[in-house]
């Protein structure tokens, strides 16, 4: 029985993907549930699991091929044995059967033509490209569609030009490029930055704040916190509980633009940015402000682990009303943040560093971060950007307010 391959059900937001790597060739077995293919999306990496375990008989795309939801992509034959499979295989390729068998050479035709699958065929057709050139990369050495498109992708060889008298080479040095297209995450976000620049009034603001309330609050309590929840206490926790603080006292900070309508959201999703093997993610915490701060540490350690592997869901990575980036870790000591549409305005933090300040008329050193927030002047005053981010200062050198609710 044959069995469609169909690409998974994509997120609402996402209306396409990238074939970014295959896994199996037609011809090869699989598993019910076996990974056929990575697909990469504008936020995360899907796998294309097995429908059925069978043989694998079909497969219409290649590395770098877009594809959309639901999209049939090959075919499975259930009833398939490795000896179905050689007859299968060997159809498509017009040779008899015994001539093929896995992993042994393949004899060659007797017309001379080379072995390649039909979707190559076609392809070579249409891009002029000389199979008989054409590396194969299939089982057997069989040209698949993606030998011929990386074929098709070289620039032709410049024609021979006659030789010259021999000159003396000047030395120019070693200049070597490399060009690699972006990745559609890459991609997704570059536009989307774009976008937020030429559509949203942005201006930034900025504050510094005190660390030292903070940091002795968590050296006083760091070890009891980890020994009762199972998770470290960290910075971000309090910060998403300041910016919470924040977003309540000025409702417009958490709003979005639609058209002409402003939208004030009575829910606080916070985006956390977090870097990941493939690029910036912002996985988002849903209703901050019902959480406690154990529940928000243990949301961050668990995006941040499953985003360095990969496993972060289209729905984390959805919606969002206000985000923070965090700067700091990679050294950042200032910073203007782009919105992240269609949010209106974002916080950055950075690196917390020992600084001369005056208190009570005397210089001491304190650990302090300087603070920004971009915002969307379109529906935002300064009024409000600025007395958001001291809330926010405030909220973190006197951590008792966000108990207090001041």
């Amino acid at each position: 029985m044959l069995i469609e391959i169909k690409i998974p059900v994509f997120a609402e937001s996402v209306t396409e993907g990238t074939i970014a790597a295959l896994h199996k060739k037609v011809g090869d077995a699989v598993a019910r549930d076996e990974n056929l293919a990575d697909i990469e999306t504008d936020k995360i990496m899907l796998e294309l699991p097995a429908p059925q375990a069978g043989v694998l008989v079909e497969l219409t795309v290649a590395v770098g091929d877009t594809v959309t939801s639901q999209q049939v992509i090959g075919k499975i034959d259930t009833a398939a044995s490795a000896a179905a499979a050689v007859q299968t295989v060997a159809a498509e390729v017009g040779v008899p059967a015994n001539a093929i068998g896995f992993g042994t050479a393949v004899a060659p035709r007797a017309d001379g033509e080379t072995l390649a699958m039909p979707a190559a065929k076609k392809l070579a057709a249409e891009t002029g490209v000389d199979l008989a050139g054409v590396a194969g990369s299939g089982r057997d050495g069989r040209v698949l569609k993606e030998d011929v498109a990386a074929a098709a992708a070289k620039p032709a060889a410049a024609p021979a030009k006659p030789a010259a008298a021999p000159v003396v080479a000047l030395p120019v040095g070693d200049r070597p490029e490399q060009r690699v297209p972006m990745t559609r995450l890459r991609k997704v976000v570059a536009e989307r930055l774009v976008q937020s620049q030429q559509t949203n009034a942005i201006l930034t603001t900025f504050n510094e704040v005190n660390m030292k309330p903070l940091m002795d609050l968590r050296n006083l309590y760091k070890d009891k916190f980890e020994k009762a929840h199972g998770v470290k206490l960290g910075f971000m926790g309090f910060f998403v509980k300041a910016a919470v603080h924040a977003l309540k006292k000025y409702p417009i900070i958490n709003a979005s633009v639609d058209g002409t309508d402003i939208v004030y959201h009575g829910y606080f999703d916070i985006g956390v940015a977090v870097g990941s093997p493939r690029g910036l993610v912002v996985p988002v915490i849903r209703n901050a402000d019902l959480l406690s701060l154990a529940d928000i540490e243990k949301q961050i350690a668990d995006f941040g682990k499953r985003a360095q592997e990969g496993k972060l869901g289209l729905d984390e990575l959805t919606g969002g009303t206000y985000t923070i980036s965090n700067g700091g870790t990679f050294g950042s000591m200032m910073s203007t943040p782009i919105i992240n549409p269609p949010q209106s305005a974002i916080l950055g933090m950075h690196s917390t560093k020992e600084r001369a300040v005056v208190e009570n008329g005397q210089i001491v050193a304190r650990p302090m971060m300087y603070l920004a927030q971009s915002y969307d002047h379109r529906i935002i005053d300064g009024r409000e950007a600025v007395l958001s981010l001291v809330a926010i200062k405030e909220a973190i050198e006197d951590p008792a307010r966000l108990i207090l609710d001041l």
